[in-house]
């Protein structure tokens, strides 16, 4: 046998892990240092979803004694009219938000990444929504949106011609309505996220495209948009997630009106906790957030399984 042959032997011998070798690499002091976090992230996060739980197999108004109802409050729930109602109406915004504010943020953010001048300046302004209180914000537009001949944006289209609307007092204009305040509340956060992964795209991309004599739509379609299709992806999903638990719009715009055109999930979950000072049935408001919760879980997941190999291509 010759040299090649022989099996190797490891210079270094294996050292067994015990607790003492596990004390001396310093593995206490790391505990020690984790735990104050691990208390902390356990006392307000964990245990709450933990609370939740219990909560939605009990009928409770937090103030008198919980009895268990096992699956009661999840029947109760189900058997809501309003809950299709609720289910309806967020898919509904959810479907207005992916149409008018998914598009958005990418072309305002491919637009301002070809301006020359000032473009400090205009990513200000298009963050500035954003820096606006979400509850001031929705009071300057709920006073937009008043449906007098003498509102704001009624006066706007008086000057083309266009009657007055009645925007969020109607049961058809109400929806439409919240997701165009919605988009312009949180599309300058996209825009910034898009403009920083625009800046990772090499120039060199549109130089060969432009050298291929590529229109302006091309190089978006064949070199801006493969770059960014992770970034794509992940906000997708975060805005899809984000819509399904609207509920400040509804909240101080409507109230869920005019006929319940705009309750929400939340808004619905919202009605359950706390419809009267007595304390609401928090069993089914906690019973209807698991159910959004484990949905949202599971879309989440299927959604990475479906994306995964496009989004690595």
């Amino acid at each position: 046998m010759t040299a090649i042959d022989r099996p190797r032997t490891s210079s270094r011998r294996l050292v067994r892990r015990s607790p003492a070798t596990w004390i001396r690499g310093g593995g206490l002091s790391t505990l020690v240092f984790l735990l104050p976090m691990l208390l902390i992230f356990g006392l307000f996060s964990w245990y709450p979803i933990v609370r939740a739980i219990i909560m939605s197999f009990q009928h409770t108004n937090l103030v008198s004694a919980p009895t268990w109802v096992g699956w009661d409050n999840f029947v109760q729930v189900v058997n809501d009219p309003l809950f299709w109602t609720a289910i309806g109406n967020t898919a509904w915004f959810a479907l207005l938000a992916l149409i008018l504010g998914y598009p958005v943020p990418l072309i305002a953010a491919v637009l301002m990444s070809e301006v020359r001048r000032a473009k400090g300046l205009y990513s200000a302004l298009a963050y500035l929504p954003v820096v606006v209180p979400p509850v001031v914000a929705v009071l300057l537009w709920k006073f937009f949106y008043d449906a007098s001949p003498t509102g704001v944006f009624n006066t706007i289209l008086g000057w083309v011609g266009i009657p007055p609307q009645p925007w969020i007092q109607d049961a058809t204009q109400a929806m439409p309505s919240l997701v165009v305040e919605a988009t312009w509340a949180a599309a300058g956060g996209t825009i910034i996220i898009y403009l920083a992964a625009l800046t990772g795209v090499a120039p060199e991309l549109y130089d060969a495209a432009e050298v291929d004599g590529a229109s302006i739509w091309n190089k978006i379609w064949h070199v801006t948009l493969p770059q960014l299709r992770g970034i794509l992806l992940i906000t997708l999903i975060l805005q899809i997630i984000g819509t399904a638990q609207v509920f400040l719009e509804p909240f101080l715009f409507t109230g869920g009106g005019p006929v319940n055109a705009t309750v929400t999930i939340l808004l619905l979950i919202y009605r359950y906790a706390f419809q009267n000072s007595l304390g609401g049935d928090y069993g089914a408001a906690t019973a209807l957030s698991l159910m959004l919760a484990v949905f949202l879980a599971v879309l989440s997941l299927v959604y990475f399984r479906l994306t995964k190999s496009w989004s690595q291509n």
